[in-house]
């Protein structure tokens, strides 16, 4: 319980800076001048969108920390045996920070009005994500071949579960990037709300490099590390 506390005030935290960010805890009736929303934001002038990302984002942060919990709990029993962490993960985590930083420049260039720097971040965000995919099956053969499977260890059913939900968040993701990738290759688009799509995408792809992170300390086997630590703290 003391480890699932420690996770939930992480994703509690993580929330309400994000929030604070983007200044929706905001008092706008206690500022001075003149101020105005549009119909698609709400009263602090954020587009709804990403209000609700967050809250999306904030039921995913949840569900991994849930799944990090149980590690946590399984790992104590004498059956587990984590399997070797493949050397692609080292490899697929600068890849998915080149994505992160590729959708950096997609918005900055997004803002700026350059459309060409636009596409091109774009378009490098969504090949790397794909690699890193490439690279997570890759890592998946790789067990397979050294007779790590699912059904073999609780640690390697976790391995393949966590790998598994964060790629295809991925997946998902990457529709998205296409969606706004598409529209950003038309003449006619909107620059408002072409601008809003890339933010988006940036937002969930830091998130999801955030979560990644989180997963690869996992299952590196820093985990105990992090559990003693906790433990010293609630104690």
């Amino acid at each position: 319980m003391s480890v699932i506390l420690v996770f939930l005030v992480v994703v509690i935290g993580f929330s309400f800076w994000w929030l604070f960010h983007q200044r929706i805890l905001s008092k706008p009736w206690l500022e001075q001048g003149v101020h105005s929303a549009l119909p698609e934001t709400d009263v602090s002038g954020m587009p709804t969108a990403k209000i609700a990302l967050g809250i999306f984002l904030a039921v995913i942060g949840s569900l991994f920390a849930l799944f990090a919990s149980a590690y946590f709990m399984r790992m104590e029993y004498a059956d587990w045996q984590a399997p070797p962490v493949p050397r692609v993960l080292w490899l697929n985590t600068g890849i998915l920070v080149l994505a992160s930083v590729a959708l950096s420049c997609a918005v900055r260039a997004a803002r700026e009005a350059r459309m060409d720097m636009m596409r091109l971040a774009l378009a490098a965000a969504g090949l790397a994500s794909l690699v890193f995919l490439a690279g997570q099956l890759l890592a998946w053969r790789d067990l397979s071949a050294a007779g790590h499977y699912l059904e073999v260890n609780p640690a390697n059913s976790f391995f393949y579960l966590l790998t598994g939900m964060h790629g295809l968040h991925i997946l998902g993701g990457l529709v998205a990037l296409g969606n706004v990738l598409a529209r950003a290759w038309q003449e006619d688009a909107e620059p408002d709300r072409l601008r809003l799509g890339v933010e988006l995408c940036a937002m969930y792809w830091h998130f999801l490099l955030f979560v990644w992170l989180a997963i690869f300390v996992l299952l590196a086997g820093w985990a105990g590390d992090f559990l003693a630590v906790c433990r010293q703290l609630l104690t």
